[in-house]
């Protein structure tokens, strides 16, 4: 059995490019659970920001990472089992919290849905290139907002304008931070894993 990677093809995301013919089923769930315990460590790298009850965290750009690497399904599912788990009482939120009623808690529901857009952004070349990895990552980061900042202001009664000063604004330089992160890491890894098929 060989183990070499397999040739690059269209409407692949890094994931489908593992060996895993007779054993798919326990590679994806591996996979699956696997990105949802990443979104939950990345998530204890949490900073707090003066003003707002949203830390800065690693847990969007995992989650990100996620979505691309495994593709719209797996990364979904992968953003499900980190929200459920946490939900059930697992402390791996941001800055070890969990349960669902948090102020932050409308980002983690954001990133299920960004994790499932830009998986299959991903299928359609959307992390191969520096430019389409921009776009892809750019358009993740709004969905986490555009769920995240509304929650934010029905969960503390703060006004539309003052949730986004406090849960959108701060964030932007850390996420054009990630944005640049993930433009040079995933497209030199589909380099790499074309190099190699």
């Amino acid at each position: 059995m060989s183990t070499a990677a397999a040739p690059v093809r269209t409407g692949a995301v890094l994931a489908d490019l593992l060996p895993a013919a007779r054993h798919r089923y326990a590679v994806d769930t591996a996979l699956v659970v696997g990105g949802a315990a990443l979104t939950g460590i990345a998530a204890q790298i949490a900073v707090p920001v003066p003003g707002s009850p949203v830390p800065v965290t690693g847990q969007t750009f995992a989650a990100l990472l996620v979505g691309t690497a495994l593709g719209a399904r797996r990364g979904f599912l992968s953003l499900a089992v980190y929200a459920l788990v946490g939900m059930a009482g697992m402390p791996w939120f941001a800055g070890g919290s969990s349960g669902a009623g948090g102020a932050s808690f409308g980002y983690v529901l954001g990133m299920l849905l960004a994790a499932t857009v830009v998986g299959g952004l991903a299928r359609r070349g959307g992390d191969r290139s520096v430019l389409r990895t921009a776009g892809t990552m750019v358009l993740g980061s709004a969905i986490i907002y555009a769920v995240g900042v509304p929650y934010l202001a029905l969960s503390t009664g703060m006004s539309a304008s003052a949730a986004i000063a406090a849960g959108l604004v701060p964030f932007l330089l850390g996420d054009a931070l990630k944005a640049a992160l993930a433009m040079g890491a995933l497209p030199a890894a589909w380099k790499l894993v074309g190099r190699r098929g």
